[in-house]
């Protein structure tokens, strides 16, 4: 045995050692679980999920491990752990002896795979039932023949699926558990041959739909509608024609025996579908649980009816998820609304609420409460990594009283009673009390250049990453950014290290192509006045930083996100990056007066760009400071792993011991 294989048997040692402590560890949950049960204590204690995260990070330094690397493993423990305790304390999923479960399709359908995940506790007691239909698959069990059914009713990118809510509010059945399966989309054929032969691609339409924009890349090929994925790949494999394909599962062409032609050919990144599972009995959900409750209700169709139920669960601070309308048969024009919302029907407010709302609905049916897949996962804070934020200053009441004497913006105003806008980016929150810090490169270079600025952004606290693919440049010989390729680089590296990210879009022509990858999108300030980009960007559903022109007055920066708001895009997150005066001592004079003023005018949140204010890397710091002590709601600096060797910016980027020493800085005031 070489050295080679000694190093993986010993590898191979290790991972069983790993699978026996997890294995050991579930036992210790059930044990807790139970222990919780008798006492009647909650599942979760959030402090100590806190402290225990916090402990472990620290540990996992000392062994040569970065935080991020631990506070996932720490993610995946802790929700199977809560997983198998609210199995515990929800017997009927997994008590009878074997239970059977129909879907929609043949094996390998991602109805089927979606049950596998759900029941994944006693698949060795669980038997999958196909059947043509939703329909068929929901008589199953309203007769006996299956205990559960699995139904789709919403997927991410195509929206939610009518035929199975239509069949939710005249069923016989209850809504008894969810579960969100993340959809990845294969082209699948049965021989590696080259894109250009196909002729035929076949699909359930729901398929189709979310992958229109790869299938529009092939204009020699029809789109076919089928009733499965699974059964569009069976098909395909019977016909034996190269020039035939399926989108399906890398699942389900592996169980047919196709070959992969294409991986992930889904229209957005973030492709998931939520399944319901219906059996014919509700269940009594322990109230320790987090649950979803789902209800079918009408109104009557005179004004104001809808919202008058609406209210009443805004009274009682019920938070709905979902609201959905669908046309009632016979009755042009009118409508049930199916609503979806956080709460057990077990909880005193939740059956007042819906008392209150049968008397102003012509009828209201509960569909039933289930355990939320939804399940919050800690996350270190800012102080485990350096500590909590300073509050930040209050300004003067006079200064109150000066400037909003004198506001014209009618969307970004402050106004009477506005509360701060807060824009919710992949669970960072930018407006709140919270202070939060963009980090990342000026330009994406490679590969090995971006993921390591977004593992030094995770490790020091950041909050979200930022880089440049396209990038306006002074000089024409200047590097311009790597385009796309470095948009899906700066998306991997956000993906892997869990960070948002944030890209400056240049071309109205390009912004939605950018939205569809980027979780903020990035007006620079060489745009700010670019009227066609800011009613395009206005026209997304996605966040807009707005950076402030070098030569522009507060009056033209905040008339600047006028337009952006009034297109009805209201998340704009304005940024004070330094305008142009007589003094060349920096590339631009950050003006921090601007910051306490722009706060009191506008209910935007706003940030300050240091970097790009000093232009060099010794007053990114003290810029940095300075400008947290004046209270905005975060920073963005940008950072590098070797700034000599930086296609653009490079003078100006910090170094990540240097990036570092500025967050504990920022965070021990």
């Amino acid at each position: 045995m070489d050295r080679l294989d000694e190093i993986r048997e010993e590898i191979d040692g290790v991972d069983r050692q790993i699978l026996d402590a997890l294995a050991r560890r579930q036992r210790l949950a059930a044990d807790v679980a139970t222990a919780k049960n008798e006492l009647g204590e909650p599942l979760r204690d959030a402090l100590r999920e806190e402290r225990l995260l916090a402990a472990l990070i620290s540990h996992g330094r000392e062994k040569g491990l970065d935080s991020h690397f631990v506070t996932r493993v720490f993610h995946e423990i802790i929700d199977g752990s809560i997983r198998s305790q609210q199995l515990h304390l929800v017997p009927e999923y997994s008590a009878a002896p074997v239970k059977t479960v129909a879907f929609q399709g043949i094996e390998g359908a991602y109805s089927e795979l979606a049950g596998r995940k759900f029941f994944a506790a006693s698949l060795d007691r669980t038997v999958f039932v196909g059947r043509p239909t939703f329909e068929e698959a929901v008589e199953s069990v309203e007769e006996g023949e299956a205990d559960f059914a699995m139904l789709p009713v919403e997927n991410t990118t195509a929206g939610s699926i009518n035929d199975v809510y239509d069949l939710l509010s005249c069923a016989r059945l209850s809504i008894v558990g969810e579960e969100v399966l993340r959809v990845e989309h294969c082209l699948l054929a049965v021989d590696d041959v080259p894109l250009t032969s196909l002729r035929r691609v076949l699909s359930h339409p729901q398929a189709l739909a979310q992958c229109m924009k790869f299938l529009a890349k092939l204009p020699a090929c029809e789109p076919q509608p089928h009733a499965d994925t699974a059964m569009a790949v069976r098909l395909v494999k019977e016909q034996q024609d190269p020039t035939w394909a399926a989108i399906a599962s890398e699942d389900a062409g592996r169980r047919y025996g196709l070959k992969v032609l294409r991986r992930n050919i889904e229209d957005q990144q973030h492709n998931y579908t939520r399944f319901v599972v219906v059996a014919r009995a509700p269940l009594a959900i322990d109230r320790r649980i987090p649950c979803k409750t789902s209800i079918v209700m009408a109104t009557s169709h005179e004004e104001g009816s809808l919202l008058r139920a609406l209210n009443i669960l805004h009274e009682y601070t019920i938070n709905l998820t979902k609201l959905e309308s669908r046309p009632i048969p016979g009755m042009p024009f009118q409508y049930l609304f199916y609503v979806d919302f956080e709460g057990n029907t077990a909880d005193a407010n939740v059956q007042e609420a819906l008392g209150r709302v049968r008397s102003v609905t012509t009828s209201l049916k509960v569909l039933g409460s289930y355990p939320s897949q939804h399940r919050a996962r800690t996350q270190p804070h800012v102080v485990t990594l350096v500590t909590e934020p300073a509050a930040a200053p209050e300004p003067a009441a006079e200064l109150e009283a000066r400037e909003t004497a004198r506001v014209p913006y009618r969307l970004g105003s402050r106004g009477p009673g506005r509360d701060d806008t807060v824009i919710n980016v992949g669970g960072v929150r930018i407006g709140g009390p919270q202070f939060i810090v963009i980090a990342g490169p000026c330009a994406v270079e490679s590969r090995e250049q971006i993921f390591q600025c977004a593992r030094a952004v995770k490790e020091n606290g950041g909050a979200m990453l930022r880089g440049g693919c396209f990038k306006p440049r002074t000089s024409p010989y200047s590097f311009q950014g790597l385009g796309f390729e470095a948009l899906a680089l700066l998306a991997a590296a956000g993906q892997e290290y869990d960070l948002p990210i944030v890209t400056e879009v240049l071309s109205p022509q390009d912004v939605e192509q950018v939205a569809r990858v980027a979780d903020v999108l990035q007006v620079g300030a060489r745009n700010m006045q670019n009227f066609s980009l800011l009613t395009e960007v206005g026209r997304m559903n996605r966040p807009v930083l707005l950076k402030r022109g070098m030569m522009s007055t507060m009056d033209e920066f905040l008339n600047a996100a006028e337009y952006i708001l009034d297109r009805g895009n209201q998340q704009v997150i304005l940024c004070e990056r330094g305008i142009r005066t007589f003094d060349t001592a920096t590339r631009s004079t950050l003006d921090l007066g601007s910051i306490p003023i722009l706060k009191r005018v506008t209910h935007l949140p706003v940030v300050v760009d240091p970097s790009h204010a000093a232009g060099a890397r010794d007053l990114v710091v003290p810029l940095a400071l300075a400008s947290h002590a004046v209270g905005p709601h975060g920073l963005m600096i940008e950072i590098h792993p070797d700034p000599e060797r930086a296609l653009s910016d490079g003078p100006q980027a910090l170094r990540f011991p240097d990036f570092a020493e500025l967050m504990a800085r920022i965070y021990r005031r």
